[in-house]
């Protein structure tokens, strides 16, 4: 059917009929907007995992309590973990500098041994070789003195390579005791969850006695006054989408209540499975009792008039034709437009009758 049949058809149809529904557009305020739909989350909410494998000792807090940063959640079972940690304090205190220091003072009185030696031999050798040179004395005596004396300089040397190869033993041995005890004292500080932040612990998912794992969800920690709002924006929709635009919020526990909020972020990277992107918004002024995971209802709003001519979407035809009361079809100019109403542009002024197309 092309549009010159369709037209006589809607003619005769209206002439057949003078109750049709007739208006005038209008002018009043408009806005264009991207609907979303979202849950809210509590700002920097995060699941909380144990990094070990074992069996819930103790719980320290319960569903509701506000807890600080560092603060501990609960424990995991660790016995084997206290028994390798208290091993590791053993041998770090065993092979500490401070212990052995009596090993190291025994070398470095033979230091001491062997350098009074090394003089006193230097002494008779000397002594021995001027009264050679006088020729007093035989050359075996010169050369006992002499053999005596390079002995006495070798043991010397040798007990202060000595002293520092104990020293060095004892340094790293100390040093890779103390590094085992920090390795086993930070892998019993695993068995212990903690919070990462002050906030509020919104859920605990297990209970004392069940067993844990690293793929194990514990809890969920987040702040206890400051929410965001997660919204899903269609691919569609999402050019139009800035930071900064108000969004109008209807929540599903505040009914017949509408909040604003301004959105914060856009993150670039689009869901492949549902095609929408995550855009989050924070309140401007937030209600007075919020939870995570409520779900909620927004207008982002794209642009707005405070004065337009409008007329409802379902008097238009084909998105760019109006009919008159008189027959006449009409192209127009069309702008912005919400779920109920339409911009009118061009093409028609407000003193112009328009009536409902029956197609």
């Amino acid at each position: 059917m092309n549009h010159r049949i369709l037209f006589f058809l809607i003619v005769f149809l209206y002439s057949c009929n003078s109750s049709l529904e007739k208006i005038n557009p209008e002018v009043r305020s408009i806005s264009q907007s991207v609907y979303a739909s979202g849950i809210i989350k509590s700002r920097d909410q995060y699941q909380a995992y144990s990094t070990v494998n074992g069996i819930i000792e103790q719980l320290f807090v319960t569903e509701g309590d506000t807890v600080k940063k560092g603060q501990a959640i609960l424990s995991v079972s660790n016995d084997v973990q206290k028994l390798n940690t208290e091993n590791a304090r053993l041998s770090s205190n065993f092979n500490d500098i401070a212990a052995n220091q009596g090993k190291l003072n025994e070398v470095a009185s033979l230091i001491e041994l062997s350098r009074n030696k090394m003089k006193n031999d230097s002494l008779l050798f000397f002594r021995q070789k001027n009264l050679w040179d006088q020729r007093v004395g035989t050359k075996v005596e010169l050369e006992q003195r002499e053999l005596a004396y390079q002995y006495s300089k070798n043991s010397h040397s040798s007990a202060i390579i000595r002293y520092d190869e104990l020293k060095r033993q004892l340094t790293f041995a100390s040093s890779q005791a103390r590094e085992n005890l920090n390795i086993s004292q930070t892998m019993t500080r695993d068995f212990t969850l903690k919070s990462k932040m002050n906030g509020i612990v919104y859920s605990l998912n297990k209970t004392k006695g069940e067993l844990v794992s690293p793929q194990t969800h514990l809890a969920v920690i987040g702040d206890a006054t400051s929410f965001i709002l997660e919204m899903q924006v269609d691919e569609y929709d999402i050019l139009l989408i800035k930071k900064g635009l108000t969004v109008l919020v209807k929540l599903d526990s505040y009914k017949n209540k509408v909040f604003e909020a301004k959105v914060s972020r856009i993150n670039p990277l689009m869901d492949e499975r549902s095609k929408t992107f995550l855009v989050e918004a924070e309140f401007v002024e937030s209600p007075q009792r919020l939870y995570p995971n409520i779900t909620f209802e927004a207008s982002i709003l794209i642009q707005s008039k405070s004065k337009a001519m409008l007329i409802p979407r379902n008097y238009l035809l084909h998105d760019s034709t109006v009919l008159k009361v008189n027959g006449d079809t009409v192209i127009v100019k069309t702008g912005l437009k919400d779920y109920q109403k339409i911009e009118i542009l061009s093409g028609i002024t407000e003193k112009d009758e328009l009536i409902k197309p029956l197609l």
